[in-house]
C-alpha cells in the first residue's frame, strides 16, 4: 500500500468513526424508549458526475451514497461520492437540524466539512507519479420551505462555502429558487417527481445565473428509480459548460428504529 492509499484509508476510519459517535450521540441525548430514530439513504450510479458548483463537478461516470441517520430534529447526513475507478471525488459531512417541522412550513438549517479530491500527474526524482490532493471547505445552509399541497412545494435554498486551504475558492454563495413537484401518477404504478430551479452563484469575484431540472421516474414500493439532471448557463464569468446532463439510476431505504 502505497502513502496516498495510506491516507486514503486513514481519512475513510476518520469518517466511520465520526459516523459511528455521532449517530452514539444522536441515540443518547433523549428518553430512547420514546425517540424513533431513522437510517436511510440513496446509493446511485450516473454516467456523468456533476456538481451546481462547477469546480465541484467530476465529469465522468460516477457513484454516489448519500446516508442518513438522526431523529425527527437532528440528523447526521454524509455524501460520499466516487469515480468508478473507486478513487474519492468528494466527501461532505453534514449535520443538520429542523429548526422548524410542521405541516406547512419547515426550516432547516445545517453544516458540513467537504473534502475534496483530485489527483495530479507530477514528476518526483524523474518518475510520473499520480499523487493524491485534498482541499477542505466548511459550509452552512439555509432551506426554508413551504407545502402548498399534497405534490407541491416551493422553497428557498441557500449555502455559503469557504475554503480552507491555498488553491481554494475562499468564498461561495449559493442561492436558488426552487420547487418540489412529488408524486405524481403516470400509470397506476408509475410516478413522475420534478424539482425545478433557478439559482445564483459567485465564486469569490465571479457570478453567475444559471437554471435547472431534476426529473424522476419511480414505481410504487420499488426501491429503485431513474433519475435525470439538465444544467443550463444563462449568463455567467464562472467558467463552465453551458449546458450539462447526467442519467442515473438509484437505490433508495428508509427504516425506522426505536431503542429500548
Amino acid at each position: 500500500m502505497n502513502a496516498d492509499s495510506k491516507k486514503i484509508g486513514n481519512q475513510f476510519s476518520l469518517i466511520i468513526l465520526l459516523l459511528t459517535s455521532s449517530f452514539l450521540s444522536l441515540a443518547q441525548t433523549k428518553d430512547s424508549t420514546k425517540t424513533v430514530y431513522h437510517f436511510s439513504g440513496n446509493a446511485l450510479v450516473t454516467n456523468n458526475g456533476i456538481s451546481f458548483i462547477p469546480t465541484f463537478s467530476l465529469g465522468k461516470p460516477a457513484t454516489i451514497i448519500n446516508l442518513s441517520m438522526g431523529d425527527k430534529r437532528l440528523s447526521f447526513d454524509p455524501e460520499f461520492r466516487f469515480s468508478l475507478e473507486g478513487k474519492p471525488w468528494s466527501i461532505l459531512l453534514w449535520a443538520r437540524y429542523k429548526v422548524t417541522n410542521s405541516d406547512r412550513f419547515k426550516f432547516t438549517a445545517g453544516t458540513h466539512l467537504g473534502l475534496s479530491y483530485n489527483f495530479p500527474n507530477v514528476i518526483i526524482n524523474g518518475v510520473s507519479t499520480d499523487i493524491t490532493q485534498v482541499k477542505r471547505y466548511w459550509a452552512g445552509e439555509l432551506v426554508p420551505n413551504y407545502i402548498l399541497n399534497k405534490h407541491i412545494s416551493v422553497g428557498l435554498y441557500y449555502l455559503y462555502s469557504h475554503g480552507l486551504d491555498g488553491g481554494t475558492t475562499k468564498n461561495t454563495h449559493f442561492l436558488t429558487l426552487n420547487s418540489n413537484i412529488t408524486n405524481i401518477p403516470i400509470t397506476n404504478e408509475f410516478f413522475v417527481n420534478v424539482k425545478p430551479q433557478v439559482y445564483y452563484l459567485q465564486m469569490d469575484n465571479l457570478d453567475g445565473y444559471y437554471t435547472s431540472a431534476t426529473v424522476s421516474l419511480g414505481k410504487k414500493k420499488f426501491p429503485f428509480f431513474v433519475s435525470a439532471i439538465f444544467n443550463q448557463k444563462i449568463n455567467s464569468t464562472i467558467v463552465s459548460k453551458d449546458f450539462v446532463w447526467n442519467l442515473s439510476l438509484n437505490y433508495t431505504f428508509n427504516n425506522n428504529y426505536t431503542r429500548k
